[in-house]
């Protein structure tokens, strides 16, 4: 093949298309990766914003005494909470609880004091908006959905519910805002 042969497939204006193309369609291809990674983050970085609500401390008071649920945010993917309860200056923990965003969204793992072996149970997400939580995981003995309302700033209802021995149970809790 002579010189002027290989210039002209070189340069020919097929072979410099291609080439664009291929460079063109490479880089449409990351960016659309790109753009898919930064709004999956955003949206769920905005579903952990959304129940940014339950930050501070709560108090539920029965006549059993007072019981507390306090979270924080640890970053910008997770918050911790802890129920509690304080006797004779003694604090004593119910339950730590993980809020974590997941690929698949927000995931509620409490772990409770003397239940499930001292294992961490994950319930996952059905429903976040600016004013209310749901979480759900079927196949959890009780409860089996956990809900947290927001009725007012200083105000929320947590709710624990599911079916326990063939009934349908439901627990409510009603907690003012401390801090």
């Amino acid at each position: 093949m002579d010189n002027l042969t290989k210039t002209r497939q070189t340069f020919s204006p097929f072979t410099i298309f291609r080439k664009h193309l291929s460079t063109t369609f490479k880089f449409v291809c990351v960016l659309a990766g790109m753009m898919t990674m930064a709004g999956w983050s955003m949206v769920q970085s905005n579903d952990l914003k959304k129940a940014a609500w339950l930050i501070g401390t709560w108090a539920n008071k029965s006549s059993r005494g007072i019981i507390y649920e306090s979270w924080s945010s640890l970053n910008d993917q997770a918050y911790s909470g802890k129920s509690y309860t304080i006797r004779q200056q003694d604090t004593i923990l119910f339950e730590t609880i993980q809020l974590v965003m997941t690929k698949d969204g927000l995931d509620y793992i409490p772990t409770v004091q003397g239940m499930n072996g001292g294992m961490p149970v994950r319930f996952t997400s059905t429903t976040v908006t600016d004013t209310q939580l749901i979480f759900e995981n079927p196949t959890h003995d009780f409860p089996q959905v956990i809900r947290y309302t927001l009725i007012h700033p200083d105000s929320l209802v947590a709710e624990i519910s599911g079916i326990t021995g063939g009934q349908q149970q439901k627990q409510t809790f009603p907690m003012k805002r401390m801090k």
